[in-house]
């Protein structure tokens, strides 16, 4: 067996060791690309993706993955109604006012909100094939990380890739990481955060406290796993009666 098949056999064994991937159910095609490690194929949640990176990234000998691994939305839609409805929710969110809104489809760009002269920066959206690509400069990581997860709440969508930059730059840290993760879960209407604390280590992002259901405890979790730069979960959340 030569050096890619056996580096290939390696990352089939390290994603079979992962509990939460169905590999019978939801195969994850592989491949080498120069360098690169190719991984493709269609995975039942955000969970599901990055665990499958993840696992796949720790393997010794993989330096770079193409990363083609898309989440089944529970409904397709098309890409237009798909940039519509992002685009919408991004100018409704009020943190992110101060930013000027594109969306691109095709040849045609259209401007959304523009900030003028106050504008700390702007927000570019395109899709295709139902994958989210954000483009442009905001001033903050949480600005980064909220826009981000605003993409995936939309229905039909199958990956969001945040090419967002941050301008100035920002350090990113496990402070940043969880303040990140804390804005998201304030924004979901089924979360109440009262009750729960977040906290992150290089890239690990913990949740512990309580909730007051099971649907807040599931909501809170997936909530973060859609969070841009979290890697893994561990939700010790309990559901408390009140």
């Amino acid at each position: 067996m030569d050096t890619v098949d056996s580096l290939l056999t390696t990352v089939r064994e390290a994603l079979a060791r992962e509990p939460r991937l169905d590999l019978g159910r939801y195969p994850i095609r592989l491949w080498w690309e120069w360098n690169d490690l190719g991984m493709a194929g269609d995975l039942p949640d955000v969970a599901s993706k990055k665990l499958a990176l993840e696992r796949a990234a720790a393997v010794p000998g993989v330096a770079h993955i193409i990363d083609q691994l898309h989440v089944i939305p529970d409904r397709r839609l098309p890409d237009g109604a798909v940039l519509e409805h992002v685009c919408r929710d991004l100018l409704a969110e009020p943190a992110l006012q101060p930013f000027t809104l594109r969306s691109r489809g095709g040849d045609e760009v259209r401007t959304w909100r523009d900030a003028g002269g106050e504008a700390r920066g702007a927000i570019e959206v395109r899709v295709e094939d139902g994958v989210v690509t954000l483009d442009g400069d905001v001033t903050g990581l949480g600005h980064k990380r909220l826009a981000g997860v605003l993409a995936w709440w939309v229905p039909g969508v199958r990956d969001v890739v945040n090419g967002l930059g941050v301008s100035p730059r920002e350090q990113d840290n496990d402070g940043e990481m969880a303040d990140g993760v804390r804005l998201v879960l304030e924004k979901d209407p089924l979360v109440s955060t009262e009750s729960v604390s977040i906290s992150s280590r290089s890239g690990v992002v913990t949740l512990t406290g309580a909730v007051g259901s099971d649907a807040a405890r599931e909501a809170a979790e997936r909530d973060a796993w859609c969070v841009w730069g979290v890697d893994r979960v561990e939700n010790q959340l309990v559901v408390s009666a009140r």
